[in-house]
């Protein structure tokens, strides 16, 4: 009686494991049906390294190039777009393996790809000299852009940047991205529940998270190819070396959400310490993206910094 207990226990778990499968199963999105929804009157798309990458360039000033975190696009700076194109060039691009821009077709992810594909891309719209800002992933490539090319990034500025060693788990999502089980699994089965699980845990104000925003992370997400890109991105190796920022001769400004449960604060410090002319702002009512959730704040404080001798 007792084995026939378990057996009818088990087989109703795997029915249950199997209709939540089934019901987070979601086809891949067509890039010509998510661009009817996710561009901007100010959207293009070039032809870099064969792919047709989308960005968006607005105002008119000093250009300042934006580069996003994981997971997100160029969409994650519509505020500081709003905030600051009437006194700057404001260009924001999708890098390979997200939104609309969609997987490189190398597949390489690699932060020295990152470089070169941002190489490529500023050569292609005619930027040689501009301001440079990145959030977490955005961040640690601008911050080894700018050692890479320092003669062309005139200031940089650092949001939540990522680059120091880790000393907390990564992210569920990018965690089970790396389980030779779920690699596979996670290009067809993706929960929305774990967008929302994301946004909350890098907004400090949960509040300010709505299911148009979810919908914006989760749709762009089932672009074809980027649960694939996902995937490969997290299992390719991502040294990193901040020290080498002890070298670099550019003023930097260094902003950070205190609430931060991605990448925690003390990194802030760490970028401050290493860093010969940086300044630091660090905001207690902010998460992982502070861009995000005080655009006209954080707007301002860059602007000041951007405009002072």
């Amino acid at each position: 009686m007792v084995s026939k207990q378990w057996r009818l226990l088990l087989g109703g778990l795997l029915f249950l494991l199997f209709t939540v499968l089934l019901g987070n199963c979601y086809a891949e999105r067509k890039v010509s049906e998510l661009r009817e929804t996710y561009t901007y009157p100010e959207s293009a798309f070039l032809e870099v390294q064969g792919m047709p990458v989308h960005y968006r360039r607005a105002g008119d000033g000093p250009p300042l190039l934006l580069l996003h975190g994981t997971g997100a696009t160029l969409h994650t700076w519509e505020g500081w777009t709003a905030a600051l194109r009437d006194s700057f060039d404001i260009i924001s691009v999708t890098m390979p393996a997200f939104g609309l821009t969609g997987p490189h077709p190398n597949e390489d992810y690699s932060i020295g790809a990152y470089v070169d594909f941002l190489a490529a891309f500023t050569n292609q719209i005619g930027l040689d000299s501009f301001y440079l800002a990145g959030n977490s992933l955005g961040g640690l490539i601008a911050w080894e852009y700018a050692l890479a090319h320092p003669q062309q990034v005139r200031r940089l500025v650092l949001l939540n940047a990522a680059g120091w060693p880790r000393d907390k788990a990564m992210p569920l999502a990018m965690r089970l991205a790396k389980l030779p089980g779920f690699k596979l699994l996670l290009q067809r089965v993706t929960p929305k529940s774990l967008f929302r699980k994301s946004l909350r845990e890098v907004y400090a104000n949960p509040g300010r998270i709505s299911d148009t925003l979810v919908d914006r992370y989760f749709q762009l997400f089932l672009r074809e190819g980027n649960r694939r890109a996902y995937v490969q991105r997290l299992n390719q190796p991502r040294p990193s070396n901040p020290e080498r920022l002890r070298q670099l001769d550019i003023p930097t400004l260094i902003l950070w959400g205190e609430q931060d449960v991605w990448i925690p604060v003390v990194d802030a410090y760490r970028f401050k310490a290493v860093l010969p002319h940086a300044k630091l702002k660090v905001y207690p009512d902010a998460g992982h993206v502070p861009m995000e959730e005080w655009p006209q704040r954080t707007a301002r404080d860059v602007s000041q910094f951007l405009r002072s001798d």
